[in-house]
C-alpha cells in the first residue's frame, strides 16, 4: 500500500465531508426558521469550514513531506485556491459573528444566503483547482 496515496485519500475524505457540511448546513438553515436549530447548524457549519481549512492544509503538508515543496500551481489554479481560502475565512468569520452576536432573523437569513453562496463558490473553485493543477 502506498502511504502517500492513503494520506491524500484520507485528507480528501475529510475535505469532502467538510464541503457537504458547509453547503448542506447552510441550505438546511435557510429552510429551518427555528433559532435553536439554526444555532446548532451554525456550529456544524463552523466545524465544516474548519475541517475544510485543516484538510486543505493537509494536502499541502503531505506534498511538502513527500516532495520537500508545495504543489506547483499557477495561473487559474492559484486564483481558485485564493477564492477557496477567502471563502473559508469569510465563512468562519460570518458564522462566528452569527454565534457570538445577537442577530435579527433577517440578518441571520442574509448570513445564511451568503454562506450558501460561499460554500458553492468554494466547491466550484475546488473543481477549477483540481482541473488546472
Amino acid at each position: 500500500m502506498d502511504i502517500q496515496n492513503l494520506a491524500y485519500a484520507i485528507a480528501q475524505i475529510f475535505h469532502n465531508f467538510g464541503a457537504v457540511t458547509v453547503v448542506g448546513g447552510a441550505v438546511f438553515a435557510l429552510l429551518w426558521r427555528a433559532t435553536d436549530v439554526q444555532c446548532r447548524l451554525a456550529r456544524l457549519v463552523l466545524a465544516g469550514w474548519l475541517v475544510q481549512v485543516m484538510s486543505g492544509a493537509a494536502f499541502g503538508a503531505i506534498s511538502y513531506y513527500y516532495y520537500a515543496k508545495f504543489p506547483d500551481i499557477f495561473g487559474i489554479a492559484v486564483v481558485a485556491l485564493v477564492v477557496k481560502v477567502v471563502c473559508a475565512a469569510l465563512g468562519i468569520l460570518l458564522i462566528a459573528w452569527q454565534l457570538l452576536a445577537q442577530t435579527s432573523e433577517s440578518s441571520r437569513r442574509y448570513s445564511w444566503i451568503a454562506l450558501c453562496f460561499m460554500g458553492v463558490l468554494a466547491l466550484i473553485s475546488a473543481a477549477v483547482l483540481r482541473w488546472f493543477s
